[in-house]
């Protein structure tokens, strides 16, 4: 057992893999981008990702500025901790464990019926959503206690394979436009009204959740400093190129008819409609393993936001340590039971897997991190205002001001709109609970924190530190913690 993560297993490519992976490419070309026509009625949704990837492109700028002065695995959480205090770190340190689980246990609502129909049809094996989405869920598990570049490795090969299937049905959509000649209009941001900006922008920005989870791997890539910021700026770049053109793909193949299309029986199969033959029975085979990269993906990321805390002694001492492979070895394990428990919980009170468990969890999940990079931008701002160093003024304060105006427009609408996202009535209970699950967090998180600043000092001033508040730790022998003064003055007493 150990307390630090392995070191140097990270290229740029496997962390661009671990991003991709989270944003799950063809889960939202296939899924979100038809969904994102049928809630608006609108075919502005291309332009809408373009400027969705610009709004993040400015945000990334002060965020990866500040992320490589506070190298972390707790990414947002340390740098939220850092530049708005700590009862603000912890809560958003609450609201990311509680929006990456939404996100990773969500996906099982629809890897399981996802493979109960592709086992039957193929193979006519038949068994019921709840034990293949276990099965997956057996995957992730064992695959989250391995070494990070094997799983980096895994998520590449899945990743590439995604985006070759979705640029082949691409090409295949834009060659047969409806109307006999092919339109760029979708992609102009002139075709965005401000009167349905706020819809079509909530549904988009839920679309590259994930981008975020660079920084988390800082502590085992190799030259952080370079690795993370390229993998991040090709990721988002790549990204955004497939989600403009698949979208405006759909437009263009799908002429006037794309909104009724997409708001009917046949509207989740659009996308794979424009190529059949071999790409759509490829596509749909790498759609299950688009899911299941997605949900090692997210397991990953909170299983280090976890074993973060864990490391500063905020959370049990067992949550900071690492086994063999050099993974958080307690934290997987307790998200795994996580998981565990939300599918039987799913399955116990005969939830949707795909409405409830899914869609529900999704949305509010991506919800939940585009709150919390609002926060991180918010505390780029305070830290470079008090500690600007020879970081030049467009990185610490023009794009992070910028970006956090931004970030905090669209989570409005994300909130405001939040029936749309859900396709439930306006005001209804799902549109009240759902969000306030994050303010409860960040109440939880930070009233934690204030216990912690009286009872616990010595743990409450490790918070957001990481490896520097490992390195002031006094030992007696590797791995075994020395008492600090304090202890044994408490003690005496």
């Amino acid at each position: 057992m150990s307390a630090a993560l392995a070191k140097d297993r990270l290229g740029a490519p496997a962390v661009g893999f671990f991003i991709l992976a989270g944003v799950a490419p063809l889960t939202v070309t296939e899924g979100v981008v038809p969904s994102a026509f049928a809630a608006t009625g609108l075919t502005s949704v291309p332009a809408a990702f373009l400027v969705v990837a610009a709004v993040l492109a400015v945000f990334v700028i002060g965020y990866l500025a500040m992320a490589r002065r506070i190298p972390n695995a707790g990414a947002a959480y340390a740098l939220i901790s850092k530049g708005l205090g700590k009862p603000a770190g912890m809560a958003g340190w609450l609201v990311a464990v509680v929006a990456y689980n939404l996100l990773q246990v969500g996906l099982y609502g629809m890897i399981g019926p996802q493979l109960a129909s592709f086992a039957a049809d193929n193979f006519g094996l038949h068994a019921s959503w709840g034990v293949w989405a276990f099965g997956a869920w057996a995957v992730v598990a064992v695959l989250g206690l391995l070494r990070v570049d094997l799983s980096g490795w895994v998520l590449g090969v899945l990743s590439v394979l995604e985006l070759v299937v979705i640029v082949a049905v691409t090409i295949r959509g834009l060659a047969h436009p409806a109307d006999g000649g092919v339109s760029f209009a979708a992609l102009s941001p002139a075709s965005l009204h401000f009167s349905s900006l706020g819809p079509v922008l909530a549904v988009a920005v839920l679309g590259f959740v994930g981008i975020e989870q660079g920084p988390v791997f800082s502590e085992e890539a190799r030259n952080p400093k370079r690795t993370i910021p390229m993998a991040t700026y090709i990721s988002l770049g790549v990204i955004a190129v497939v989600y403009a053109a698949a979208s405006w793909a759909l437009v263009v193949h799908y002429g006037s008819q794309v909104v009724p299309t997409a708001q009917g029986p046949d509207g989740t199969g659009m996308l794979f409609a424009m190529a059949p033959g071999l790409e759509a029975s490829t596509g749909r085979s790498l759609f299950l393993t688009s899911l299941l990269a997605a949900a090692l993906a997210f397991h990953t990321a909170v299983g280090r936001y976890m074993w973060a805390v864990g490391r500063e002694r905020v959370l049990p001492a067992a949550m900071g340590t690492t086994g063999s492979t050099g993974a958080p070895q307690a934290a997987s394990i307790v998200q795994s039971l996580l998981g565990a428990v939300a599918i039987l919980l799913a399955l116990g009170m005969h939830w949707d897997p795909i409405g409830q468990l899914f869609f529900w969890g999704g949305t509010t999940g991506g919800v939940g991190i585009l709150l919390l990079l609002t926060a991180a931008s918010a505390a780029v701002v305070r830290y470079f205002w008090t500690s600007p160093g020879d970081e030049p003024v467009w990185r610490r304060l023009v794009a992070p001001a910028a970006a956090t105006v931004l970030m905090a427009v669209m989570a409005w609408l994300c909130i405001t709109h939040f029936d749309v996202l859900l396709n439930v009535a306006p005001g209804s209970l799902p549109t009240k609970v759902l969000p306030g699950l994050f303010g409860a967090a960040a109440i939880i998180g930070a009233s934690w924190a204030l216990v912690l600043r009286h009872r616990k000092p010595a743990a409450y001033a490790a918070i957001g530190l990481g490896s520097v508040a490992l390195s002031q730790r006094p030992t007696t022998a590797v791995g075994t913690e020395a008492p600090s003064s304090a202890t044994r003055t408490g003690n005496a007493s």
